[in-house]
């Protein structure tokens, strides 16, 4: 339903490193480096940016949920954030609250937004 979604990075470096990582297990990847923004996606055209802090101020948290083919793509995304240093929300697991075979992991970015790998298909 989005077209694309950007978010500002206080440390854009560190946040590129840990969406080429945690993104790739998903099939998305970088695709444009434009102006210190990156863009990334899955079919040719950036659905998602970074960019460096443009505005100043505190940092709001956002929740960004990314589409995975699969439960083993949900835990490669996991296992790529641990190794990136993410913090860890929620280790994947079913989510019946949300529906049946809903399954997910949550880790925070290195600038401390909320980002999601999410599979909505049963085993």
């Amino acid at each position: 339903m989005l077209d694309h979604v950007s978010i500002q990075c206080g440390d854009a470096t560190a946040s590129a490193a840990f969406y080429d990582a945690v993104l790739a297990p998903l099939g998305v990847t970088r695709i444009m480096d434009v102006g210190g923004a990156v863009g990334y996606g899955a079919d040719g055209k950036p659905d998602f940016w970074i960019g460096p802090d443009a505005t100043g101020g505190p940092n709001r948290e956002n929740h960004l949920a990314f589409a995975s083919a699969d439960r083993d793509a949900v835990r490669a995304f996991f296992a790529a954030a641990l190794a990136h240093g993410a913090e860890v929300l929620h280790e994947p697991r079913e989510w019946p609250e949300y529906h049946s075979g809903y399954h997910g992991a949550f880790v925070r970015d290195p600038v401390g937004n909320n980002v999601e790998a999410v599979c909505h298909t049963p085993q």
